[in-house]
């Protein structure tokens, strides 16, 4: 039997904005299974349960590309980081399935593609999926988007949000603003609103660097960019999270970045990155703060086992409730 045939997606974009200086590596069988998830997604009509994939539209001409599978509830909404389309959530370079294919084991799982995020195919490229819009984007657009995308597919709360990077960022503000449909968090490697006032005088360029890391896609008019100082005011000013479970995953290895990057932002970054962590631990009563031994920012494509594992305890947590 030949030995399966490995694809090499390059993980254009890391933590926050700077560039991957590894890749995510995709075996022919995850492939396989995400063409086969896909060939199932296209006959079901119904994103409320079992399998889905389509564009729901959202209102004033826009649509955003869902995909769901599994059944059951709370719903799991996983959103990721700054850039990144919801590719990372079907991406394993571990023996273990992929989080989105696993959590669909268990209960119902949902993920999108904002406007301006990169596809992991070869070579990367923005998404078609969902409608571009204007940049730079406001966390409270963002997070309309999910009201409204959640709202017109039909699909009931309240949600289990997971957040990777500054996808933390949106399901907190969602959660402070319908604390209601909010049924548990789920922190993968997060960012938060006291990374400001830990980067200082250097804050202003590493919002630049968030927006315009240096990849081939910086460029193009649609790609996503964010008013990163808005967003932090909007959490702050949000007021207080619903009491619910939550978890946070954080790394243990450095952040990728470009030689682009002056070190002095890098060096900062991980200085601070720790302490980032722990703020997002203080959020919600008994909070487990676990570590992704071996994996950089991308925990979920790294270790997917962990951060799959962390999703079913805070379930089980919701459950108990």
């Amino acid at each position: 039997m030949n030995a399966p045939r490995t694809i090499i997606v390059i993980a254009v974009l890391a933590a926050l904005g700077l560039t991957v200086s590894s890749a995510v590596v995709i075996t022919s069988e995850a492939a396989n299974a995400s063409n086969a998830t896909s060939t199932q997604a296209a006959e079901s009509q119904n994103p409320r349960s079992g399998t889905y994939a389509g564009q729901i539209a959202i209102g004033h001409g826009r649509e955003l590309y869902l995909q769901c599978a599994g059944e059951g509830g709370p719903t799991v909404l996983l959103e990721s980081g700054i850039h990144d389309s919801s590719d990372t959530w079907t991406s394993s370079d571990t023996e273990a399935a992929p989080v989105f294919a696993e959590v669909s084991t268990y209960t119902h799982v949902c993920m999108y593609d904002r406007p301006g995020t990169v596809r992991y195919t070869d070579p990367p490229a923005l998404t078609t999926r969902s409608t571009p819009v204007a940049m730079p984007r406001t966390l409270v657009s963002m997070v309309s988007d999910l009201h409204e995308l959640l709202a017109a597919a039909q699909i009931p709360g309240p949600y289990l949000l997971v957040g990777h990077s500054y996808g933390g960022m949106i399901v907190r503000s969602f959660a402070q603003t319908c604390p209601s449909s909010t049924a548990g968090l789920v922190f993968v490697d997060a960012f938060g609103p006291n990374i400001k006032q830990l980067f200082d005088a250097q804050w202003p360029d590493y919002a630049e660097t968030l927006n315009k890391p240096g990849t081939a896609l910086d460029n193009q008019p649609d790609w996503e960019t964010v008013d990163a100082d808005e967003a932090i005011s909007a959490i702050q000013n949000g007021g207080p999270l619903p009491e619910v479970p939550a978890a946070v995953i954080s790394k243990t290895e450095p952040f990728g970045v470009s030689p682009t990057v002056p070190a002095t932002l890098t060096q900062t970054l991980e200085q601070a990155w720790p302490r980032v962590q722990d703020a997002l631990v203080t959020l919600e009563p008994n909070t487990p703060h676990v570590f992704a031994t071996g994996s950089d920012h991308y925990v979920q494509v790294r270790d997917p086992d962990l951060t799959s594992g962390m999703i079913r305890l805070i379930l089980e947590r919701v459950a108990r409730r």
